[in-house]
């Protein structure tokens, strides 16, 4: 199983929504591959629901992602801030 939309989007709200990609306008696509209601993508991309672990385990595999990279207890920094930090030479402009 893999998310057949591209581009991934992390400044979105919720857990999921950092692993919706842009182009994945429909949450039933998701749904069906999960086997779970389209409303349910909504609740768990607004942070309504948490998931038992075998879903979250689908959703892992369903994104080719790491469970945290998905799910974490604190809100994601946004990965150019920490590329930024990590490049020394490079400045982060305001």
């Amino acid at each position: 199983m893999t998310a057949t939309c591209a581009s991934a989007a992390r400044s979105r709200r919720g857990p999921i929504r950092g692993a919706l990609p842009r182009t994945c306008t429909r949450r039933k696509d998701p749904a069906d591959a999960l086997g779970i209601n389209y409303q349910t993508v909504g609740y768990l991309e607004r942070g309504e629901f948490n998931p038992s672990l075998e879903l979250a385990m689908r959703i892992s595999e369903y994104f080719a992602l790491p469970i945290e990279a998905i799910f974490a207890r604190q809100p994601f920094k946004p990965l150019s801030d920490q590329l930024y930090a990590s490049l020394p030479s490079v400045k982060k402009e305001k």
